[in-house]
């Protein structure tokens, strides 16, 4: 009889980790230090992505050009996540934490990174804005229905505004397109 022994060859871990897909993911960092943080994270050689808006500050005497975070404490990195990569960005001066539960890192789709990135390369007027969940309390801003709160709702791509009167458990919902929400 002849037994023949088969040998199973294993990719090694470096191996698997240069086939796994790079994700984005958001780092914190101490406020105005986005550039600083995106200059360290570029130099060692990752995919950064710092979204940035010009604006026009004024002082008394002067008016000048100033580029910001569109999202002030945060940088966008594109890498494939471990625990060692976790904890060497996390070593740069500025960065407190990937953003996540505990600081794993939850990633960011790149279609939204994508998005944002057309945007602000369009140079398109357009500012940061508070985000805004549907269920959660809202107050109109301007307009006829200024300072109107209630809970912004969602139905076939139509946003609607629900006021309601707890005394007497009713409500009434009314469409708010074309109207400037905020948190309430």
């Amino acid at each position: 009889m002849s037994s023949s022994t088969q040998t199973l060859e294993y990719p090694s871990p470096v191996a698997v980790v240069e086939t796994q897909v790079a994700n984005w993911y958001a780092v914190q960092t101490r406020a105005r230090h986005e550039k600083v943080v995106a200059h360290k994270l570029r130099q060692q050689g990752l995919n950064i992505f710092l979204p940035m808006l010009t604006e026009i500050h004024r002082w008394s005497d002067r008016r000048k050009v100033v580029e910001v975070p569109l999202f002030s404490c945060y940088v966008f990195v594109n890498l494939v996540l471990s625990n060692e990569l976790r904890s060497h960005v996390c070593r740069v001066d500025g960065v407190f934490n990937f953003v996540g539960v505990h600081g794993e890192g939850t990633s960011i789709p790149d279609e939204q990174i994508e998005s944002i990135r057309t945007l602000t390369e369009q140079r398109l007027a357009c500012s940061a804005y508070p985000f805004l969940k549907v269920g959660q309390r809202v107050r109109i801003r301007g307009g006829a229905l200024d300072g109107v709160e209630g809970i912004l709702r969602s139905q076939n791509g139509d946003r609607t505004l629900v006021v309601s009167i707890d005394a007497i458990q009713r409500s009434l919902a009314v469409r708010i397109e074309g109207y400037d929400v905020e948190p309430a």
